[in-house]
């Protein structure tokens, strides 16, 4: 299915509106004491792959990358505009003008495969968070956050699906 620019650019704002909505919930576990993922480890990861180095022992051992903080702010809100654009492709642009809620859930739970096969063994976490001292903790933690994930892009879609109205 090839997307037209105005509906690349719709489910670019969903991957926002998703992300944001991600963000909210990652504030709200930070505010009850629940450990967050540091965005700078992503933009270190970044910085470093971008220099050749795809895995890390330990990313935050790695040397810091300038910028860092805001490479990874941008990785974060460009991933989720791209697995947006991937739920808008496999849906269809219908999926745009109606949405629903249960294609969103999936595909929000199918996006925790980037951490837990792509980026945790990366940065030396292991697979699905193996190396850290507690990886079914850290594992549900992660199909949690995108689970709401997936929550927030059945709801950025339904406001932009009722704006565009």
């Amino acid at each position: 299915m090839t997307l037209q620019l105005q509906e690349i650019y719709a489910a670019m704002l969903i991957g926002i509106g998703a992300t944001a909505v991600m963000d909210a919930w990652l504030v709200l576990l930070k505010r009850m004491g629940i450990p967050t993922l540091n965005f700078a480890f992503i933009g270190r990861w970044m910085g470093h792959l971008f220099r050749g180095q795809f895995a890390h022992a330990a990313i935050a051992k790695s040397v810091p990358i300038r910028g860092e903080l805001a490479w990874g702010w941008l990785t974060h809100y460009a991933v989720g505009m791209v697995f947006a654009t991937v739920l808008v492709g496999i849906q269809g642009v219908d999926w745009l003008h109606r949405p629903t809620l249960l294609p969103a859930l999936v595909v929000g739970i199918c996006t925790v495969a980037a951490p837990l096969l792509v980026m945790q063994p990366a940065m030396g976490a292991g697979f699905a968070a193996s190396r850290t001292a507690t990886p079914l903790k850290n594992c549900l933690r992660s199909v949690a956050n995108h689970t709401v994930f997936g929550l927030g892009l059945y709801l950025s879609a339904l406001v932009i699906a009722l704006i565009s109205r």
